[in-house]
């Protein structure tokens, strides 16, 4: 009523005023989404407001402590105007849509959206007053700063194994239809590597670790089956005896396990396959033909000249027995390897500094081991990864950087610094970065958690919740909370295993959110006392606005 009795008191030579009851922004409060504030303004000029000569141009302006900024403006004509903005009609009025997008700074927190009015009728400059239409702006998801600062981080793994499994193979060779060892077999390079091995492990039985022996025998699949069942059991025992004798000669105890096998085709048939003898192709489909061993001998003898080449070639290679020592070399114990880091790190492998860190939970003790790891093989890029690991969990993202900067100069393309670099540019705002670094690093563990991060920086909440997942952390709730999916926010903070004032503030925001005043005051004292640099950002921050005229509110972040 009280706009239609201003326009009624409007001279046909003046335009009159708006109120905000002419204008609807959406959202409002305005929001902060990837680094910018994106508003739709649907505006309507009432009946008998646009005089038929007038112009008149909307600017939109968001003003805040210390600036203000314009958005883009919009012109609209009356219908005697001769030129190309929307026309509306005196008589009936008419609506329009703006929208517009302003860069983000951390002072519009506290802001307020005008529009403004550059207005003529005919060549005459008319004044209508400017009007506020909207608060702003609420910046929840620049919480990622911090959040992202408590995502998991990933390590470089040492390689450092206590029992390293070794395994050392000798092969004794018969003549034809013999079982006896010749002592030329014996005194072959692989069986004296094996007696020299079995002496190492009796010689030193601290750093090996006997696991057992085997033996088995065969026979070529050659000749008749009974034959060839009898021969290779002979050549089993004299094969056992052998390694027997020499393991009680060295006073050695150890488990032998010994079998044999009649007739060898599994041998056979890899030879053959590994060979270039006559009717190669041939005898391997005879074997897949048939299943029996006479038939398959029948027909491998029907093939006269191969046959001879196998009975050269492959069958005296299959008239063996095999030894086989299984042993394990063990390094040093978890307080041998700490004592001698104590006593003299130099003496210590890359291996073991880096298994060493993984011992203590001590954060500086840790980073002492991987200083002296970088000192001792500055070419190892996992120590550098490591250190930054621990300068990004203590927020400080110059020397996590530095470090990442000298990892990935020893090794490009480690998932591991290339991740970590994507988690330290988020944390401060280098979305682009983030993600050429996040691209390098699609084998690493913490990948997908680093993506829903990323996706939180991008404004793209719905995927960046489907990215977070089943990840108890306070930027998995962020993003709940940016997707309005508060039951699952409230179940993930609830399982966070080392909240910090972050959480709290998250939890703040969730209660004000859904309507619960006491717990969101209780959870932002608990933040406050936490980092009291959260203080501040409570105070203007338009989560709370239905708390600003709170008295415990404001006592707390006064």
């Amino acid at each position: 009523m009280a706009l239609a009795t201003s326009l009624v008191l409007t001279s046909c030579s003046k335009l009159g005023e708006l109120t905000a009851d002419n204008f609807t922004v959406t959202p409002s409060p305005l929001e902060e989404v990837a680094g910018q504030v994106p508003l739709t303004i649907n505006g309507r000029f009432p009946e008998k407001y646009m005089k038929k000569k007038a112009v008149v141009t909307v600017i939109p302006v968001l003003r805040y402590a210390g600036g203000e900024v314009q958005g883009q403006a919009a012109t609209f004509q009356g219908e005697k105007v001769q030129g190309n903005d929307q026309e509306i009609s005196y008589k009936l009025g008419g609506n329009y849509t703006m929208k517009n997008t302003f860069n983000y700074v951390d002072a519009m927190a506290k802001s307020e959206l005008y529009l403004t009015f550059d207005a003529k009728i005919g060549k005459k400059s008319v004044e209508v007053p400017e009007v506020k239409v909207a608060d702003g702006v609420i910046a929840t998801s620049t919480l990622l700063s911090r959040t992202a600062g408590s995502a998991t981080t990933e390590s470089a793994q040492d390689m450092y194994q206590y029992a390293i499994a070794q395994t050392k193979e000798a092969q004794i060779k018969y003549l034809i239809n013999q079982s006896k060892i010749r002592t030329s077999e014996l005194q072959s390079v692989s069986v004296q590597e094996f007696v020299k091995t079995l002496r190492e492990i009796k010689a030193d039985a601290k750093g090996f670790q006997i696991d057992g022996l085997e033996v088995s025998a065969y026979a070529s699949p050659d000749g008749k089956t009974d034959f060839n069942e009898k021969l290779a059991a002979k050549r089993q025992g004299t094969s056992t005896d052998y390694v027997q004798k020499e393991l009680k000669n060295m006073n050695l105890d150890a488990y032998v396990d010994s079998k044999y096998t009649a007739e060898d085709w599994d041998g056979f048939q890899q030879l053959v396959a590994a060979s270039n003898i006559q009717d190669k192709d041939v005898i391997l489909r005879v074997l897949n033909m048939y299943e029996d061993p006479e038939q398959r001998e029948t027909q491998i003898r029907n093939l006269s000249a191969a046959f001879s080449e196998l009975a050269d070639e492959i069958l005296p290679e299959l008239r063996r027995a095999r030894l086989t020592v299984n042993y394990n070399i063990i390094g040093r114990s978890d307080d041998e390897i700490q004592a001698q880091y104590k006593q003299d790190a130099s003496q210590l492998s890359v291996e073991e500094l880096l298994y060493a860190a993984t011992l203590t939970d001590d954060a500086a003790e840790k980073e002492s081991i991987y200083k002296t790891t970088v000192k001792q093989y500055p070419s190892d890029y996992r120590a550098y990864n490591n250190l930054a690991e621990l300068a990004y969990q203590k927020g400080d993202y110059a020397t996590a950087q530095n470090y990442l900067s000298q990892a990935l100069s020893k090794n490009s393309s480690s998932a591991e610094a290339n991740a970590n670099t994507a988690l330290v540019e988020l944390a401060q705002g280098n979305v682009d970065k983030a993600e050429q670094a996040l691209g390098k690093a699609t084998t690493a563990s913490n990948y997908k958690e680093i993506v829903g991060n990323l996706n939180i920086a991008k404004g793209n909440y719905a995927q960046a919740a489907s990215d977070l997942a089943g990840v108890s952390s306070n930027s998995a709730a962020l993003a709940q909370i940016l997707n309005k999916d508060y039951a699952s926010a409230a179940s993930t903070l609830s399982t966070i295993s080392a909240p910090d004032a972050t959480t709290s503030y998250l939890k703040a925001i969730l209660s004000a959110r859904t309507g619960q005043s006491s717990t969101a005051i209780s959870n932002l004292k608990d933040a406050i006392a936490q980092d009291s640099s959260l203080k501040s950002r409570a105070a203007t921050d338009l989560e709370f606005a239905s708390l600003f005229s709170n008295s415990t509110f404001q006592s707390l972040v006064k």
